[in-house]
């Protein structure tokens, strides 16, 4: 079956992600009330993705954001660099005191029984203040893109981050690219400013510009206003009730050519069974189900996403996309951080169903 996308043939950027670059300070396994040291991960829904296309996936990626010249600025853009994304930023002088700010996410990872726990400093983010005109977007498409990818998180940071979204997929589409948003619903985001009737409102014009959504059950509800299904699942590996909202989706929407989701049923913060499901071109496809032992959950459904879009890109059956993306994602919930350590030939080895022996 064909995935009844349009996508060009190679040439430019492969995929061009607009949204906020934050770093993340992880103490591990110890609570922050009780850390003394942590790691640094540079991370941002929308940059995860372009950052795990181009060091696994070996593809040509950008990445459209703020940035703030100041050494947070420093460290962040130094990680983009290593990950080979291609950065287009929009530059704010900091004033040494307050900001603007590059985003800090603060989360420890939990163990066992002890879930992880995830909380945010955005205050005077530079992100935030993104808004139309900012990004001259025929420059920075002018050598060809095949695939254009914002998300939830960059719309829910202000008044004017829906617009320049908006603004990002007509030139993407202009310029024959797919378009692709993953809605990762954020309450806390929303909630500072307008709660979900006003997400509600910004999501369902952004929508209008995408073929391909990337969002769970949950998404589907709070973000685009989908009535629930009337059955729970007995199961979170189900997907009857994720595909029992697909008709509702592209009622609203009909311009939406796929959507998909990871499926996760967590029986410990270390232990999670993991599939994945999509609808793709009027068909429906299931990933196979394993057993995760999580060293980090942060970036798997971003990995998911990432391994989705490089199947569907390289040409393969949109069967062989979903499970792609399943496998990168397991395989990110192995390694520290929010981006993939992973490569191409490791992920394709885990979609065919590879094991893990070691590999003498």
């Amino acid at each position: 079956m064909s995935s009844g996308l349009n996508v060009r043939p190679p040439g430019g950027l492969d995929l061009l992600s607009l949204g906020a670059l934050v770093h993340r300070l992880d103490p591990g396994i110890i609570p922050f009330r009780k850390a003394t040291r942590c790691d640094i991960h540079v991370s941002g829904g929308e940059f995860n993705v372009a950052a795990n296309l181009s060091d696994c996936f070996r593809m040509n990626s950008g990445i459209a954001s703020a940035m703030v010249d100041y050494p947070i600025g420093d460290l962040i853009a130094e990680r983009v660099r290593a990950m080979g994304v291609r950065p287009f930023y929009k530059w704010f002088k900091h004033n040494g005191v307050n900001g603007p700010n590059m985003a800090t996410v603060y989360s420890d990872r939990g163990h066992g029984v002890r879930p992880p726990v995830v909380f945010y400093n955005r205050a005077n983010e530079a992100a935030g203040q993104l808004k139309p005109g900012d990004f001259d977007w025929s420059q920075i498409m002018s050598g060809g893109i095949r695939w254009f990818h914002s998300g939830g998180i960059f719309a829910a940071l202000s008044e004017t981050t829906g617009e320049v979204i908006i603004e990002g997929m007509r030139a993407a589409k202009a310029a024959g690219a797919i378009v692709s948003f993953d809605l990762n619903f954020r309450e806390k985001l929303w909630n500072i400013w307008g709660g979900q009737r006003k997400a509600i409102d910004v999501i369902a014009r952004i929508v209008e510009h995408v073929d391909v959504l990337v969002g769970n059950e949950e998404d589907l509800q709070k973000g685009l206003g989908i009535a629930g299904p009337e059955v729970a699942a007995k199961s979170a590996l189900d997907p009857k009730t994720f595909f029992s909202m697909i008709d509702r989706v592209v009622t609203k929407h009909p311009q939406v050519k796929a959507v998909a989701t990871t499926l996760r049923e967590v029986h410990s913060t270390s232990r999670h069974s993991w599939s994945a499901v999509a609808w793709i071109g009027g068909q429906t496809y299931t990933a196979p189900v394993c057993e995760l032992d999580v060293v980090d959950r942060v970036g798997g459904g971003d990995g998911f996403a990432a391994g989705l879009i490089y199947g569907l890109l390289a040409g393969e059956a949109p069967e062989e996309a979903v499970k792609l993306g399943w496998a990168n994602g397991a395989l990110l919930t192995t390694f520290p951080g929010d981006t993939t350590m992973a490569t191409v030939e490791q992920v394709r080895s885990l979609a065919k169903g590879g094991s893990a022996r070691i590999q003498r």
